[in-house]
């Protein structure tokens, strides 16, 4: 390909991924896969430069632009060596017009962009949220040793316990430390996450919101298979990935429970009142993780943000009717937002008077409310607010 033809290609993936980002469907990363499996003549290159593209310029635009081209014009406006590239050419965009408007550039759209201001999430700190990410893994302590163990790469050692680091797009899938199951891809913040829900030898631990159950494995690593972990979740997909990532892990998972929305205390009945401890990884809007989806940014709108935060309160009154006497509800989301964190905690303690907030004690993290939150610029983590609720005896 040209590199007039590579900023063609970019255009239109940026077109799919406005189109699909404005309908909720596929996410960039999957389009941009699909995109290149039709287009073989491509090379490792051409694919590689394009998707830096494409990246480039959905970090950039923080409103959802009109269209691709209009966000690669706001690129080229910053890169002086992409304008010539709109050339008209056989396989290059058309020229730029005299009148033509790139997309707005920024953090997010206005409402969005208050909304992180609001959480004390500005300047240079909601710009970290745009950075790209690192790839981080956790050595899986059921089957290995973080100094022990033998990789194709040396790792950056983490502050968590078992976790290592290395530069995004390393080919952790391709190892055979991968395929065996002694590391798992997991973000440092995820890893502290688990520490903080402090699962003990003999405990029923309920992971209410597991999806494909990556903190339920932590959580079961931790204890070296010792307590009762309970995994649910409404995704039937998801949650039955969880199955053979458990035995590739040498995980005990002693039940798997499909949730009907609406309805889940149906099927989780039998631990009504009986949890020392309730994992609440809450559906959320993703905002801490934008580093790894930055077009997340373009599919979120206040219609869906209230819809999030009313089913976070709903899985806390869930994990409110699993917590035995004196347990342990430990809520987190991947969220900078305020709405999703400090405030659903705040009214979680009003509607229930008989529980109290912990200090939740990492060596990450700073104060958010009756919580802590993790963001990349100051944890070099994803955003995630974790907050620890214990009911009274």
């Amino acid at each position: 390909m040209t590199p007039s033809a590579r900023v063609q290609a970019a255009i239109e993936l940026l077109d799919a991924i406005v189109e699909a980002a404005t309908a909720k469907a596929a996410p960039a990363d999957r389009l941009i896969s699909e995109y290149f499996k039709a287009r073989r003549y491509a090379g490792s290159k051409d694919r590689r430069a394009v998707r830096e593209l494409v990246y480039s310029a959905i970090r950039l635009c923080g409103p959802r632009p009109a269209s691709g081209r209009a966000a690669m014009l706001a690129l080229a406006k910053q890169d002086a060596q992409l304008a010539p590239l709109f050339d008209g050419s056989t396989h290059g965009p058309p020229a730029i017009g005299a009148d033509e408007k790139p997309a707005k550039t920024g953090i997010a759209v206005s409402w969005m962009a208050a909304k992180l201001a609001a959480s004390g999430i500005e300047r240079e700190v909601a710009y970290s949220l745009l950075d790209r990410a690192p790839l981080d893994i956790r050595v899986n302590a059921l089957k290995a040793q973080r100094d022990a163990i033998e990789l194709p790469e040396e790792g950056e050692t983490l502050s968590s316990p078992h976790g290592l680091r290395f530069p995004s797009g390393t080919q952790i899938e391709q190892w055979p430390a991968f395929r065996e199951g002694l590391i798992e891809i997991q973000d440092h913040g995820s890893q502290w996450v688990c520490e903080a829900v402090d699962p003990q030898a003999g405990e029923t631990i309920i992971d209410l919101c597991a999806g494909a159950g990556g903190k339920t494995l932590s959580l079961a690593a931790k204890v070296e298979n010792t307590a009762t972990l309970i995994a649910a979740d409404t995704d039937k997909r998801r949650l039955g990935n969880l199955a053979p990532r458990a035995a590739k892990a040498g995980a005990e998972i002693d039940h798997t429970v499909l949730l009907d929305p609406g309805r889940e205390m149906e099927a989780l009945s039998p631990w009504a009142g009986k949890a020392d401890r309730v994992l609440v990884d809450a559906p959320c809007s993703g905002s801490g993780t934008w580093r790894r989806n930055p077009e997340g940014r373009w599919r979120l709108d206040k219609t869906e943000l209230e819809r999030l935060t009313n089913l976070q309160d709903h899985v806390l009154e869930l994990a409110a009717k699993l917590v035995k006497p004196g347990g342990v509800i430990v809520y987190v989301t991947c969220s900078v937002f305020d709405d999703e964190g400090a405030d659903r905690i705040t009214g979680f303690l009003e509607r229930h008077d008989d529980y109290q907030a912990l200090p939740t004690t990492l060596p990450v993290g700073n104060p958010r409310g009756s919580g802590t939150r993790f963001t990349p610029f100051h944890d070099g983590t994803d955003g995630f607010f974790v907050a620890t609720l214990q009911s009274a005896c």
